[in-house]
C-alpha cells in the first residue's frame, strides 16, 4: 500500500461534526483511498446531539476505524505510511494539544507523526471569535506544516442548503490533498454567465 492509498480523518469534539462526516461519506463515495478514522469521544458526543446521527454508523463509513486512546495503533507510527490527515472538526483543545506536541490521545499523535513526515496536515478549526492565544496556536501549527482550513463559506457557488455550505468546506479541504472533485460550483470568473 503506497502513501497515496490512506489517509486519515480525525472528528473531535468541536460544533458542527457535520464537516467531518461528509468528509468521510466523500471519501468513501468518490475515491478509492483506505479512509483511517478516529472519532473521539467529544466527536461521538456532538454527532449524536447537532446531526441525530449513531456515531458508530459514521464511523463504519471508514474502511479502519481506530480507538482514540490506543496509542500503539498503526496511525502512531512514521513507517505506516498515508497520504496525510484531516482533522475536521478541529477544537480548540486539539489545535493546542498538535501546536505543542502534547501527543494524549491518537488524534493528536497522528497528526504529529504527519508533522514530523512532512505529510499533509488540515486542521478545519472550528471556533469564533478567536483570541490572541488561538491565533498564535494557528501559527505555531503553520509553521510547523500544517494547513489551517477554518469552516469559512463561500457564497459564489449560490449555496441554498446547510449541506452546500459543508460541501464548500469540504470541496477546499479535499483540494487540499490533490482531489478535486466538484462538490460545488467552482468560481468561473465575473465575467462567466450568471446560472441559476
Amino acid at each position: 500500500m503506497s502513501n497515496a492509498d490512506r489517509i486519515i480523518v480525525g472528528l473531535t469534539g468541536a460544533s458542527g461534526p457535520h464537516y467531518g462526516v461528509r468528509l468521510l461519506e466523500v471519501l468513501r463515495e468518490h475515491t478509492d483511498l483506505e479512509v483511517h478514522a478516529i472519532v473521539s469521544r467529544g466527536a461521538r458526543a456532538t454527532i449524536a446531539y447537532e446531526m441525530r446521527r449513531d456515531a458508530d454508523e459514521v464511523a463504519a463509513l471508514a474502511h479502519v476505524v481506530h480507538d482514540e486512546a490506543q496509542l500503539a495503533a498503526s496511525l502512531a507510527s512514521g513507517t505506516f505510511v498515508t497520504r496525510g490527515m484531516v482533522v475536521a472538526p478541529c477544537s480548540i483543545k486539539t489545535l493546542s494539544a498538535i501546536a505543542t506536541s502534547f501527543n494524549d490521545n491518537l488524534i493528536t499523535r497522528a497528526a504529529d507523526v504527519c508533522l514530523k513526515e512532512r505529510r499533509r496536515l488540515v486542521l478545519v478549526v472550528r471556533e469564533t471569535p478567536l483570541h490572541l492565544g488561538h491565533l498564535r496556536l494557528m501559527e505555531q501549527v503553520t509553521e510547523a506544516g500544517a494547513v489551517v482550513l477554518p469552516p469559512v463559506p463561500g457564497f459564489y457557488h449560490r449555496p441554498q442548503t446547510i449541506d452546500d455550505l459543508v460541501d464548500h468546506t469540504v470541496t477546499k479541504v479535499l483540494d487540499q490533498f490533490g482531489i478535486h472533485l466538484d462538490l460545488i460550483k467552482r468560481w468561473p470568473g465575473p465575467d462567466a454567465p450568471v446560472v441559476g
